[in-house]
Protein backbone atom coordinates (compact mmCIF):
# COMPACT_ATOMS: atom_id res chain seq x y z
CA UNK A 1 0.00 0.00 0.00
CA UNK A 2 1.00 3.46 -0.84
CA UNK A 3 1.96 5.93 1.73
CA UNK A 4 4.20 8.98 3.00
CA UNK A 5 6.08 9.00 5.73
CA UNK A 6 7.44 12.00 7.53
CA UNK A 7 10.12 12.79 9.98
CA UNK A 8 12.81 15.20 11.07
CA UNK A 9 10.31 17.82 13.06
CA UNK A 10 11.51 18.53 16.32
CA UNK A 11 11.95 21.39 18.63
CA UNK A 12 13.74 24.48 17.25
CA UNK A 13 14.65 27.99 18.90
CA UNK A 14 13.88 30.66 16.54
CA UNK A 15 16.55 31.56 13.98
CA UNK A 16 17.19 27.82 13.54
CA UNK A 17 17.00 25.07 10.52
CA UNK A 18 15.55 21.93 10.55
CA UNK A 19 15.32 19.67 7.37
CA UNK A 20 12.20 17.53 6.92
CA UNK A 21 11.80 14.52 4.84
CA UNK A 22 8.95 12.62 3.21
CA UNK A 23 9.83 8.81 2.08
CA UNK A 24 7.78 7.40 -0.06
CA UNK A 25 7.11 3.78 -0.26
CA UNK A 26 4.42 1.04 -2.04
CA UNK A 27 4.53 3.10 -5.33
CA UNK A 28 6.99 5.12 -6.99
CA UNK A 29 6.22 9.00 -6.73
CA UNK A 30 8.97 9.93 -8.97
CA UNK A 31 6.38 10.97 -11.90
CA UNK A 32 4.06 12.70 -9.72
CA UNK A 33 4.12 16.69 -8.23
CA UNK A 34 4.74 16.68 -4.28
CA UNK A 35 4.03 19.13 -1.73
CA UNK A 36 4.33 20.43 1.38
CA UNK A 37 1.34 22.11 3.63
CA UNK A 38 1.28 22.61 7.01
CA UNK A 39 -1.46 23.22 9.98
CA UNK A 40 -0.85 25.38 13.19
CA UNK A 41 -3.40 24.97 16.09
CA UNK A 42 -7.07 26.41 15.72
CA UNK A 43 -6.04 27.23 12.08
CA UNK A 44 -6.93 25.50 8.27
CA UNK A 45 -4.33 23.63 6.56
CA UNK A 46 -2.08 26.20 4.16
CA UNK A 47 0.28 25.34 1.12
CA UNK A 48 4.00 25.84 2.10
CA UNK A 49 5.79 24.38 -0.87
CA UNK A 50 5.41 22.50 -4.02
CA UNK A 51 7.95 20.59 -6.34
CA UNK A 52 7.22 19.21 -9.68
CA UNK A 53 8.27 15.81 -10.87
CA UNK A 54 11.66 16.72 -12.37
CA UNK A 55 12.41 19.23 -9.66
CA UNK A 56 12.52 21.64 -12.08
CA UNK A 57 9.56 23.63 -10.68
CA UNK A 58 9.28 25.00 -7.40
CA UNK A 59 6.89 27.09 -5.62
CA UNK A 60 6.30 28.63 -2.31
CA UNK A 61 3.88 30.72 0.13
CA UNK A 62 5.05 34.15 0.63
CA UNK A 63 5.57 33.50 3.83
CA UNK A 64 8.46 30.92 3.54
CA UNK A 65 9.90 32.08 0.60
CA UNK A 66 13.64 32.80 0.96
CA UNK A 67 13.68 31.09 3.74
CA UNK A 68 12.38 27.29 3.00
CA UNK A 69 13.76 25.33 0.05
CA UNK A 70 11.69 22.57 -1.31
CA UNK A 71 13.89 18.81 -3.16
CA UNK A 72 13.59 15.97 -4.26
CA UNK A 73 15.41 12.95 -4.72
CA UNK A 74 13.85 10.50 -7.51
CA UNK A 75 16.40 7.47 -6.82
CA UNK A 76 15.09 7.74 -2.83
CA UNK A 77 11.66 8.36 -3.68
CA UNK A 78 11.82 10.81 -0.99
CA UNK A 79 11.24 14.94 -0.89
CA UNK A 80 12.41 17.23 1.11
CA UNK A 81 11.67 20.74 3.10
CA UNK A 82 14.49 22.81 4.22
CA UNK A 83 13.61 25.37 6.65
CA UNK A 84 15.94 28.25 7.87
CA UNK A 85 15.68 30.99 9.79
CA UNK A 86 12.49 29.72 11.50
CA UNK A 87 10.05 31.76 13.25
CA UNK A 88 7.49 31.00 16.27
CA UNK A 89 4.78 31.36 13.48
CA UNK A 90 6.73 28.47 11.64
CA UNK A 91 4.77 26.26 14.48
CA UNK A 92 2.55 24.08 12.79
CA UNK A 93 2.15 19.69 11.95
CA UNK A 94 3.92 19.39 8.83
CA UNK A 95 2.11 17.51 6.03
CA UNK A 96 3.68 15.89 2.62
CA UNK A 97 1.35 15.21 -0.06
CA UNK A 98 1.08 13.72 -3.21
CA UNK A 99 -0.24 14.67 -6.80
CA UNK A 100 -0.83 11.93 -9.36
CA UNK A 101 -2.72 13.85 -12.09
CA UNK A 102 -0.18 13.84 -14.82
CA UNK A 103 -1.52 17.41 -15.82
CA UNK A 104 -0.16 18.68 -12.84
CA UNK A 105 3.42 17.06 -12.92
CA UNK A 106 5.40 19.89 -14.23
CA UNK A 107 3.24 22.72 -13.00
CA UNK A 108 2.22 22.02 -9.59
CA UNK A 109 -0.79 23.08 -7.63
CA UNK A 110 -1.02 24.88 -3.90
CA UNK A 111 -4.42 23.95 -3.68
CA UNK A 112 -4.49 20.63 -1.33
CA UNK A 113 -7.71 19.23 -2.90
CA UNK A 114 -5.40 18.18 -5.77
CA UNK A 115 -3.17 16.19 -3.57
CA UNK A 116 -4.45 12.98 -2.74
CA UNK A 117 -2.02 11.13 -1.30
CA UNK A 118 -0.86 12.12 2.39
CA UNK A 119 1.63 11.41 5.15
CA UNK A 120 0.74 11.36 8.80
CA UNK A 121 2.52 14.79 9.82
CA UNK A 122 5.18 16.04 12.02
CA UNK A 123 5.42 18.70 14.29
CA UNK A 124 7.34 21.62 14.09
CA UNK A 125 7.37 23.98 17.21
CA UNK A 126 9.77 26.50 17.36
CA UNK A 127 10.02 28.51 20.66
CA UNK A 128 11.30 32.15 20.57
Amino acid sequence: QAQLVESGGGLVQAGGSLRLSCAASGRTFSRFAMGWFRQAPGKEREFVAAISWSGGNTYYADSVKGRFTISRDNAKNTVYLQMNTLKPEDTAVYYCAADTAPQRAQRPSAASEGYNYWGQGTQVTVSS
